[in-house]
């Protein structure tokens, strides 16, 4: 008797039900309302003659060093990010080479940088390092920042402390964070050492062919818009910023090579046909899934050399502006405490998730606007159905929206919420903020948007 009581209180310590209140009534949502509130100005747009500046640096990290020397990148042994079936296996080698990429655009005295790396993830300590040195040495605020990865799941881990963190980054190795960030800071001071005047443009294509609902297939909607930027200095170097909503998982887990999977493929043919520099930036990938034809790097590049071919074609034929209206904003987002669950409507209390899965009470979100074309920074998997309401219901206003993903912060997937009660990875695994989450960065994201455009 005495030790079913003890069971009974355990499990009364222990285990919740899942909160299904209202996100509009929970002191998060007030405390972020408040502060997009406070943070919405006025002379948030300015209007004038673009400058833009372009800048990489090689992500790839040498292994099999005598010694790690994370300042140069060589490590002595490096895990793959990406695939938790690896379990923290080492990396034996380079197939292709990852890179940090930059696009830095400058309207009057308003800078905003556009960064994509080759990466499953950018994790906020990376990006903390990252943007504590870029204010210091070029007086970047964490707003004027926007970062994305590509999410290739054969990128460089080591990065990330906890046990989920190191499921799908392998053993923690602090000199992997000094190397990402030191990446990202390099690609962006060269990217503003390169300002000069140039021209903007953008575009896009549907590419149904090459993305899939990966949760529950045709019951399922799919976005399937590949979205990019085009940037011409009036010197004729160019840059080429593209987003699409398929995930980077064309390349199995058995692969044990680093590699930037359809991404890096698409990028290089973009680069080899222009000359100038392409930007990949992993769109609304939750919910998405590759659809390459073939398995294997054979897939990669029919995927990547297929979204480049498309583009190429089209390039010609955008116009481009040397004028332009330019708006960045950021907002900190207070989060709603974890729930973490072990069943459909049973969660581990906060207090015991928050020991499993050290994580933060907020993250970040990211707004920046060029002309009619408003780009969106996630810190999540966001999903492609979700993006895909945002961009319709937008789009009647005249704006077009890009959201993104892996912004510098990690809050696991945030789909529909329809898939909530569905017994797979992404609702009941990797949703680690409850049902009313979805919903809550939604509304969020169409406020910021829409005072970013009223401008």
């Amino acid at each position: 008797m005495a030790l079913a009581a003890l069971v009974a209180a355990a499990l009364l310590l222990c285990l919740d039900r899942v909160d299904h209140r209202p996100y509009f009534h929970a002191p998060y949502y007030t405390e972020t309302a408040a502060r997009l509130r406070a943070g919405t100005t006025a002379d948030s747009i300015t209007r004038g003659e673009l400058a833009a500046g372009f800048g990489r640096a090689l992500l790839t990290p040498t292994v099999n060093s005598p010694q790690d020397d994370p300042t140069s990148g060589q490590f002595r042994s490096l895990p793959l990010a990406g695939h938790s079936r690896r379990r923290g296996k080492f990396a034996t080698g380079v197939h292709d080479d990852l890179y940090v990429k930059a696009a830095a655009l400058r309207v009057g005295g308003r800078v905003g940088v556009m960064v994509g790396a080759d990466a499953l993830i950018i994790p906020h300590e990376v990006t903390e390092a990252a943007a504590r040195r870029l204010g210091e040495e070029l007086k970047l605020s964490r707003e004027q920042i926007y970062l994305s990865a590509t999410h290739t799941h054969a990128g460089l881990g080591g990065w990330g402390e906890g046990w989920v963190a190191e499921s799908f980054a392998g053993g923690f190795q602090p000199g992997a964070r000094l190397w990402f960030a030191d990446r990202i800071v390099a690609a962006v001071r060269d990217a503003i050492a390169d300002l000069q005047p140039a021209a903007f443009g953008h575009g896009h294509f549907a590419a149904p062919d090459f993305v899939r609902n990966r949760l529950v297939g045709s019951l399922g909607r799919v976005d399937p818009e590949f979205s990019y930027i085009v940037v011409k200095q009036k010197q004729g170097r160019l840059a080429v910023l593209g987003s699409y909503a398929a995930h980077a998982t064309v390349l199995p887990s058995t692969l044990m090579e680093f590699s930037a999977d359809y991404p890096g493929c698409w990028q290089r043919a973009v680069e080899e046909a222009t000359g100038g520099l392409a930007v990949f930036l992993a769109g609304g990938v939750g919910s998405h899934g590759p659809v390459a034809g073939e398995k294997g790097f054979a897939g990669a590049e029919r995927m990547g050399q297929a979204l480049a071919r498309t583009l190429l074609e089209q390039l010609p034929r955008i116009p481009l502006t040397d004028s332009i209206a330019f708006g960045t904003q950021g907002l900190v987002l207070s989060l709603p405490p974890l729930n973490i669950r072990v069943s459909d409507e049973i969660r581990l209390r906060p207090w015991l998730a928050r020991r499993l899965m050290p994580v933060r009470g907020h993250s970040f979100i990211q707004v920046f606007r060029l002309n009619d074309t408003v780009w969106v920074s996630t810190p999540c998997d966001f999903s492609g159905e979700l993006a895909l309401g945002i961009k319709d219901s937008l789009r009647p206003k005249g704006l077009r929206v890009v959201i993104t993903s892996f912004n510098g912060d990690y809050v696991g997937y945030v789909i529909s919420p329809r898939y909530y009660h569905l017994e797979s990875y992404e609702p009941r695994v990797m949703s680690f903020f409850g049902p009313n989450l979805p919903d809550y960065f939604d509304e969020i994201i169409r406020t910021m948007v829409l005072g970013l455009a009223d401008k």
